[in-house]
């Protein structure tokens, strides 16, 4: 054996063995990558669902706020209403209250006058009694 075959027996028997080993790493490392890749795949995808329900989420939340907002508006409407025909007939109420209290009064003042007229009359029916007499 010469001296470089023997040197380059030595090299081969000292970087093969490491080489083979970095090569069985790198070829781990690949796989490993492959791997992450993949996950990072189905999480990109899994993330990209997520994001597409929470968009309908979203429309649907829009939705809802917008029946909300209209339902508010017919309520407020309706109450509105409501209110002014509780005034209106609040209104009608006191003028009829208003009419029953002159028709009262009106009474009071009719028995006033008629007891007042019976007393006159048989005041005058004494007078005549007397000047009869």
């Amino acid at each position: 054996m010469t001296t470089t075959e023997s040197l380059r027996k030595l090299l081969q028997d000292m970087v093969l063995p490491e080489l083979n080993q970095i090569r069985a790493e790198q070829a781990e490392q690949k796989n490993t990558l492959r791997l992450l890749q993949a996950r990072v795949e189905e999480m990109s995808k899994r993330l990209d669902q997520v994001d597409a329900h929470l968009i309908d989420q979203s429309r649907r939340i829009d939705a809802t706020n917008g029946r909300i907002d209209h339902l508010r508006s017919e309520l407020t409407e309706r109450i509105e209403k409501i209110h002014s025909d509780m005034i209106l007939r609040n209104d009608e109420t006191n003028r009829s209250i208003a009419r029953l209290y002159e028709v009262i009064v009106r009474r009071d003042e009719h028995v006033e006058l008629a007891a007042r007229l019976s007393r006159l009359e048989r005041e005058v029916a004494e007078i005549n009694k007397k000047l009869a007499a």
